[in-house]
C-alpha cells in the first residue's frame, strides 16, 4: 500500500534528519539547527501515530480513538517544549552575542529536505486522495508544513554563512519556535484525528 510506504519513508527519513541536524547543530552552536534536528523527531513520533491508526483502518479493525488523541496530546506537548527552548536558547544567544560556526553539512541536510519533504508530501497527498483517507492527506499537509519549516532553517544558515549575521541563527529559531508552537496546537486539538473521522 503506497500510503504505508509513504509513512514509513517519513519515519525513516526525518530518523536519519532529525539525528544528523542534532548532532550537527551542537557541533555548530546552532540553536536553528538543532531545534531543526528536535522537530524531526517529533516528527517522527506523529507519523508513527498515523502509521498505526492507518495500518488499523487498513486491516478493517478499529483504532482506539482515546490512546490516540492522549499521543497526539504528549505530541503537542514535546512542540510546545521545543518552541520554548528555542526561544529562551535564542534570547540567550542574542543577549550574550554568541556566535556559532558555519554549519555546511546543516546546509546539506536542510537543502536535501527542501527537495524531499515536498516529494513525500505530494505522494502523501496522492496516495490518501486514491485511498480516500482524509487522515493521509491531513498528514501530508503536515510534511508540506516541514519543507516551509526545512526553508526557514536552511535560508538562516546560508545567510549566516554568506553575511555573518550573527543575530540570524536566533531569529531562523524563533521561526522554528513559530511552527513548533502551531504543529503543536493542531496536535493537541487533534486536528489528525478530526481530519480522519
Amino acid at each position: 500500500m503506497r500510503a504505508v510506504r509513504y509513512e514509513q519513508a517519513t519515519i525513516g527519513y526525518n530518523i536519519a534528519e532529525g539525528l544528523i541536524a542534532a548532532a550537527a547543530g551542537v557541533g555548530a552552536g546552532s540553536i536553528a539547527l538543532v531545534g531543526f534536528g528536535f522537530d524531526s523527531f517529533i516528527e517522527v513520533a506523529a507519523a508513527a501515530v498515523v502509521l498505526r491508526r492507518l495500518t488499523a483502518e487498513l486491516a478493517g479493525g478499529e483504532s482506539d480513538p482515546g490512546k490516540d488523541r492522549r499521543a497526539l496530546r504528549f505530541i503537542a506537548l514535546t512542540f510546545f517544549a521545543l518552541a520554548s527552548y528555542v526561544v529562551l536558547e535564542g534570547v540567550r544567544d542574542l543577549v550574550t552575542q554568541s556566535t556559532p560556526d558555519t554549519s555546511p553539512i546543516g546546509i546539506a541536510l536542510t537543502g536535501l529536505s527542501l527537495l524531499v519533504m515536498p516529494l513525500l508530501a505530494r505522494g502523501k497527498r496522492k496516495a490518501g486522495q486514491a485511498l480516500g483517507s482524509r487522515l493521509v492527506v491531513a498528514d501530508a499537509k503536515e510534511t508540506r508544513l516541514c519543507a516551509w519549516l526545512s526553508a526557514s532553517t536552511f535560508t538562516g544558515l546560508v545567510i549566516y554563512a554568506l553575511a555573518g549575521w550573527t543575530w540570524i541563527d536566533p531569529v531562523a529559531g524563533f521561526a522554528i519556535a513559530g511552527f513548533a508552537v502551531k504543529e503543536g496546537r493542531e496536535a493537541w486539538e487533534g486536528e489528525l484525528l478530526h481530519e480522519s473521522a
